[in-house]
């Protein structure tokens, strides 16, 4: 099945759109699983002020990886999953430090997030064979940061036909398999995946 066309089928008068197929991503990221959106929606889990003590970005490392969804740790960075994400495999890289802005890291902060950022579509393309990413930051709680605090790049895989529907009906976002599961998967490859190649 072509995974930019969905076939339509018929349901009484009306006709309902094939869910998308990802030509050559793994079956797990084929179903569909939805409800952590409304969570974040609803306001769990968000920090009460900008401190250090109240961000999740700064309680993660203290935490073991499993349990924080971390897929790997740097010297002055590590890649987390996204708890709430926008689609399959969604990580965030996330300095050490209490910074809000790419203005306020070291040249050396900057320097470690930007090859996460790349590692990490490395790892995703062997892991979930995306079509394509999304890469981003978004400063401020203006600039549309969750957790304006503290900083973190996004790195979003996307497969072509992934948003369907459900973010203009349903405002949520389609996320087809625990991130629990992923994490493993991610982390499992983070040392193994092929790298790009580069030049000297």
């Amino acid at each position: 099945m072509s995974d930019d066309v969905a076939p339509m089928a018929p349901v009484g008068r009306a006709s309902v759109e094939a869910p998308p197929y990802h030509e050559g991503a793994p079956e797990s990221f084929q179903r569909l699983w939805t409800p952590h959106r409304m969570v974040y929606i609803g306001g769990a889990d968000k920090p009460k002020d900008s401190t250090p003590g109240q961000c999740p970005f700064c309680a993660a490392p203290g935490r073991d990886d499993e349990d924080a969804l971390i897929v790997h740790r740097g010297e002055r960075a590590y890649v987390i999953m996204n708890l709430y994400p926008y689609n399959t495999g969604h990580l965030l890289i996330c300095p050490y430090r209490h910074i809000s802005e790419l203005t306020e890291a070291s040249d050396a902060e900057r320097l470690e997030i930007i090859h996460l950022c790349a590692r990490s579509m490395e790892v995703l393309r062997a892991v979930c064979r995306p079509h394509g990413f999304n890469l981003g930051m978004n400063a401020g709680e203006t600039g549309g940061a969750g957790i304006a605090a503290h900083l973190h790049q996004h790195v979003v895989p996307r497969w072509i036909g992934d948003a369907n529907f459900m973010p203009i009906i349903g405002r949520t976002k389609p996320v087809p398999q625990l991130l629990g599961d992923q994490r493993d998967m991610i982390a499992g490859a983070w040392d193994s995946a092929p790298a790009t190649p580069r030049e000297p």
